[in-house]
């Protein structure tokens, strides 16, 4: 009976540890394009001949203290939960120590048209899985304050909003932003990283989600119905794709003689260094496999971001 005991006491405590060391999602916490559009933090870009507007990070940072807080706040509570974080901040000051911002200047400067936003350079540089969206307004009542929240989870593959949590917390004499922030987002923390994690282990154990495009030059000589032992390109690219993916789950979204568009790709989680996969990483491998024969079809590989590539067929 005693050994009965100490095994089932054993099988529990293995049970518990295994949960204890559960991977988790690494995430980062940014200001929303709401709060930065709201408080003058956004800043233009000239992609391929139309102005986009993106939020200014780095301004914000250098000229409101309470960006730091704020993000030091949810950082400190996300990390009591046993989460791992990139900071904003130090991701910031790589990307500009990669001289990524100066060359992104460069092409803004010179009118030409960028494959990726600042926004994207920036996911890449700092590879969170999940990107955390935090919009915040202060109340004033008398002597009394409050702060009203919105918290959006976003997958930073896809963009898809896959957490939320809002609320306004209860009237303070506090003045200080993130007191009250805390005292707001405290009752909906653990719900929030609760819908997180459902989703970080959906991706690992059924694949990251991305897309993948497949596109020509205009003076490639073939196109997708072009035929190889019988069977046509588009086709060929769909069975390889079928074998690549994580369970085979796929959607091919379009196909015409000239495109292809592949979504709901799923990519195994981890590359086979241990290192976190994106979709460069598999689209890598179809670019090889179309390289060689009897193929033989030269092609470039453009990224958008962590989770969209694109395979132009034909050249460089």
């Amino acid at each position: 009976m005693k050994k009965i005991f100490i095994v089932g006491s054993l099988l529990l405590m293995g049970v518990s540890l295994s949960f204890g060391q559960a991977k988790k999602p690494t995430l980062m916490v940014v200001p929303s394009d709401v709060w930065c559009n709201t408080n003058g933090y956004m800043m233009e870009f000239d992609d391929q001949g139309t102005k986009v507007k993106i939020p200014d990070y780095k301004k914000a940072m250098q000229e409101n203290a309470d960006i730091l807080l704020v993000i030091s706040s949810i950082n400190e509570m996300m990390a009591e939960r046993g989460f791992p974080l990139k900071n904003l901040e130090s991701a910031m000051k790589s990307l500009a120590s990669n001289s990524a911002e100066d060359n992104m200047m460069a092409s803004k400067g010179s009118g030409s048209g960028l494959s990726e936003s600042p926004i994207d350079a920036l996911k890449k540089t700092a590879k969170a899985d999940i990107i955390i969206q935090m919009t915040w307004t202060v109340n004033t009542t008398g002597p009394k304050k409050s702060i009203t929240f919105i918290l959006q989870g976003l997958d930073s593959y896809t963009d898809k909003q896959i957490a939320g949590a809002s609320g306004t917390g209860a009237p303070s004499f506090s003045a200080e932003t993130p007191v009250l922030l805390k005292e707001a987002v405290t009752a909906h923390i653990d719900n929030f990283a609760a819908a997180l994690q459902t989703h970080f282990d959906d991706m690992f154990a059924n694949g990251r989600e991305v897309i993948i495009k497949i596109q020509k030059w205009d003076d490639f000589d073939g196109d997708l119905e072009t035929e190889f032992e019988g069977n046509e390109l588009g086709s060929i690219i769909e069975e390889w794709m079928g074998a690549n993916t994580q369970s085979g789950r796929f959607s091919t979204t379009d196909m015409t003689e000239n495109m292809a568009l592949f979504e709901q790709v799923r990519i195994p989680l981890y590359n086979a260094a241990g290192k976190a996969s994106d979709a460069r990483d598999f689209a890598k491998g179809l670019s090889k496999f179309l390289k060689e024969p009897p193929y033989s079809i030269p092609n470039k590989l453009v990224m958008k971001g962590l989770g969209r590539a694109t395979i132009i067929l034909g050249g460089k």
